[in-house]
């Protein structure tokens, strides 16, 4: 019964809930390996570390022992997930899914082990229902329980358009469960309903319902909306090295610890000894730098996390950047020029001031000299700036 309660530990790590924990003990009683299910629509060409909370988890079923499938949404994909959304997702193409779900495939195994890890695509089953079998399928459920979702309750009160479509995303989503026969099935906080709905699809075709682990959503380098590309506060798994570990860097002190408890491989005891020794005085920043290179190892390799680590140090501690340089939260919305940034983070009294100062060369940005006075910064992240020797202020970009 320890090792059950050990894993079960290991499972609902940095977990927003689970259900039915009950069931899943008696799952694990069993001592077979689970079939545990986590789906991706591939929806964009590139993972970030938004998409890694799941794989981490699906990396910590795959160290208990468990049988993990990698689900491509590939048919879903072109239907178009409407969770969280207030209005219609466009579906994509067939060749968008198929360019992206390529690139999908090289990227998680930088996380999974590929001998532990099937890989499933559900055109594979959804493909072969045809009108008929989609409709006895859409008999499972009513209007009235799919406008029991918040997003949907919230756009049909709002009178925005809800497409017939849509409610067959849940539907389609809950039946790969049946397809799959899964156990246990990951995904964020919104996929709570689409979730739900297998369980209740295994039920009616007579399937033991799988449990359900819901992971948070992870915050983006702003510390305030989740990571998503279309917002510019993510950090990307197949960019460059020296981008991982400086954008990592820029996360705020508190939001760092939640990236630690969400993403990190390090045990909870040496997660806790980090915190005990910042408590005890020990500068964040280093402690930061030690996420940032775990990061670039884990998708770069070690080399490049040292070579990222050099070029850190030379760009911001040999440019006597202080430790203890004020933070400033500024509005720029999809763009704002950075003379303007200047002037609203205090660190010049006008817009003339901080053109003058661009123009002197007594500007810099992340520890390089602006030249462009009408550079664009955008939400999303923080940004390091110097005025003259003495003036520094980290930038929330907001």
């Amino acid at each position: 019964m320890k090792e059950i309660e050990a894993a079960i530990g290991l499972i609902r790590r940095g977990a927003d809930d689970l259900l039915i924990e009950t069931e899943l003990v008696e799952k694990l009683k069993t001592g077979r390996p689970l079939r545990v299910k986590a789906g991706f629509d591939p929806t964009a060409p590139d993972l970030h570390l938004g998409h890694t909370v799941l794989l981490n988890k699906l990396r910590h079923f795959q160290e208990l022992g468990h049988h993990v499938m990698f689900l491509i949404g590939d048919f879903t994909a072109t239907i178009g997930d409407p969770s969280g959304k207030n209005a219609t997702r466009p579906p994509l193409s067939k060749e968008q899914v198929l360019a992206n779900a390529a690139t999908y495939k090289e990227q998680v195994f930088k996380i999974l082990d590929p001998e532990k890890t099937e890989i499933c695509f559900n055109s594979a089953w959804m493909s072969q229902l045809d009108a008929a079998a989609m409709i006895r399928l859409a008999a499972q459920q009513t209007v009235a329980r799919m406008l029991e979702r918040d997003d949907f309750a919230k756009r049909y009160a709002n009178e925005q358009p809800i497409s017939i479509h849509e409610f067959l995303y849940p539907l389609c989503q809950g039946y790969d469960s049946v397809a799959m026969r899964a156990d246990i099935e990951l995904g964020g906080t919104d996929q709570r309903f689409n979730l739900l709905m297998g369980r209740e699809l295994q039920k009616h075709y007579d399937q033991t319902p799988q449990c359900v682990l819901m992971m948070p959503l992870l915050e983006g380098l702003d510390g305030v909306n989740k990571m998503s590309k279309s917002l510019g506060n993510y950090i990307g798994i197949a960019e460059p090295p020296k981008e991982i570990f400086g954008k990592t860097m820029s996360v705020s002190d508190t939001l760092m610890w939640r990236y630690y408890e969400l993403l990190s491989f390090r045990s909870s005891a040496e997660i806790a000894a980090l915190k005990a020794e910042v408590e005890a005085g020990r500068n964040p920043r280093d402690v930061k730098v030690m996420l940032a290179q775990e990061f670039v190892a884990r998708f770069h390799g070690k080399q490049a996390a040292d070579d990222a680590l050099a070029d850190f140090e030379a760009r911001f501690r040999k440019n006597e950047i202080p430790d203890d340089i004020p933070e400033v939260r500024v509005a720029v919305g999809d763009g704002l020029p950075i003379f303007k940034i200047l002037k609203e983070a205090g660190l010049t009294g006008t817009t003339s001031e901080a053109t003058r100062m661009i123009e002197q060369g007594a500007v810099k940005l992340d520890g390089e000299r602006v030249e462009d006075r009408n550079l664009v910064l955008k939400a999303g992240g923080k940004a390091v700036l110097q005025v003259g020797k003495r003036k520094f202020a980290a930038v929330v970009l907001e």
